[in-house]
């Protein structure tokens, strides 16, 4: 007779074996490591030992994220047989959890891009449309999770690489406050703006992993030590709560049934007792149009000697990107610091006005033609830049069966809040139990 966690296990790896041929959403899958560890729970729960709330939760990991002993490649030719000695602290945590790890997460190469069409170890696929792209860069995180070959996954987010790809593959995802996670152990893209951050499918299975890797790392120099708040000591009800709905830019030229859906949301939210308050974010524009100029500088200062010794081993795409930042003078560096001190000064101005901002995650569903990392980023960049902590959860589908996400973003430190209120919202819709076609809908 089988048991609860094991069941689970042979559930996802049913999955993996049915599903992941077609969408490549993992790159390793380690079957024998997670049903010794499904098997090691059932015999503490037969033994009488209580767990916690991540306990048994069956997990991928983004593939730029280190695990000792088992291939992480960052999506990359460089790194394509690299095996590193150490896990990276949020593996660490996740494992002294009790979360069964089932493989290793597909990426856009070195996580720097929001298709996940890898060169190198192919493209992902998007669950709800195979012929449509998941997004990323954290690509198979998602996809994995929405194709029910795990239950929660970590990707990476340095300008939307974990709420993009939930909100195109219908699943939660949350990017925390810089600093709120230990990045120790992962491959960078912006360490100023670089966070791990947890996918599910509910909020509750989000908050669990959440829960588990936040805290303070003094071994991580963006690391910063400051108190944890558990999502389960707020209340879930929204009355009073101010939530500010963009007046321009986030609103501007979307997709029409994502404004339908992510309006329709605000006024969900609003029937349960939230006040919603526009808001004016001017500086996003330009915020979005000068800021990138950092990223992709620091981008080619990790990858200097890569691009500079051996560059026909990138891809074509990421090396051209990469190469805008190489070019990047000091001048357009130092411009979009100035762009970062006038948006935080807006953003400032915001969040005493409102308790949360509302906007869509992405501005149109998955599309089928490779849309641009910018065109993807274009709604979350800007948050990130900020260093604010965001949480995508869906919010419906189009008419063409493709899922819409909805973007909450809360002053720093809130995560628990934001996973509150997304908690609340999930318990009056059921986007979250659709399954794509061809999943199990257990």
């Amino acid at each position: 007779m089988t048991t609860p966690f094991s069941d689970r296990t042979e559930r996802c790896l049913g999955a993996i074996e049915r599903r992941n041929r077609s969408l490549n959403a993992l790159i390793t899958v380690t079957p024998d490591q997670a049903r010794a560890t499904a098997a090691g729970l059932d015999a503490q729960i037969a033994a009488g030992d209580r767990l916690g709330a991540a306990a048994g939760l069956v997990i991928s990991i983004k593939d730029n994220i280190d695990t000792a002993g088992l291939r992480t490649t960052s999506g990359s030719a460089f790194f394509s047989d690299r095996v590193p000695d150490e896990d990276a602290e949020v593996v660490r945590r996740v494992a002294q959890a009790g979360t069964v790890l089932i493989g290793k997460a597909n990426l856009h190469e070195f996580a720097f891009g929001g298709t996940s069409q890898n060169p190198h170890h192919g493209p992902c696929r998007n669950p709800w449309d195979a012929e449509a792209i998941p997004g990323g860069s954290s690509g198979g995180s998602a996809a994995s999770v929405a194709a029910s070959m795990c239950e929660v996954s970590l990707g990476t987010d340095t300008g939307g690489s974990v709420r993009i790809p939930a909100a195109l593959n219908g699943v939660v995802g949350l990017r925390p406050t810089v600093g709120r996670i230990s990045n120790r152990g992962s491959t960078p893209v912006s360490p100023r703006f670089d966070t791990i951050g947890p996918l599910g499918r509910t909020v509750a299975e989000v908050a669990a992993i959440y829960e588990v890797i936040a805290g303070y790392d003094p071994l991580d120099e963006m690391s910063v030590d400051t108190p944890v708040e558990s999502w389960t000591t707020l209340t879930c009800g929204l009355r009073g709560f101010r939530i500010g709905l963009p007046t321009s830019f986030f609103f501007d030229g979307l997709h029409a049934e994502v404004d339908q859906l992510v309006r329709a949301a605000a006024r969900t939210l609003e029937s349960l007792g939230a006040k919603i308050i526009p808001v004016d974010t001017q500086e996003a524009e330009e915020t979005h149009a000068r800021m990138i100029s950092i990223v992709l500088s620091d981008v080619a200062a990790f990858h200097r000697k890569r691009l500079e010794t051996r560059p026909d081993m990138f891809g074509a795409d990421v090396h051209d990107r990469m190469m805008l930042g190489f070019r990047t003078s000091g001048m357009d560096y130092a411009q979009g610091m100035r762009q970062q001190e006038r948006w935080g000064r807006q953003v400032r101005g915001i969040f005493e006005e409102v308790d949360m901002v509302l906007t869509p995650t992405v501005g149109f569903p998955a599309p089928k033609m490779i849309a641009t990392t910018r065109e993807l980023t274009r709604l979350t960049f800007v948050w990130s830049y900020a260093e604010l902590p965001a949480l995508s959860v869906p919010c419906g589908f189009t008419r063409a069966g493709l899922p819409v996400g909805m973007q909450l973003v809360g002053r720093k430190w809130s995560e628990a809040r934001l996973l509150a209120i997304g908690a609340a919202y999930q318990q009056v819709t059921d986007y979250h139990h659709r399954r794509p076609p061809g999943v199990d809908q257990r």
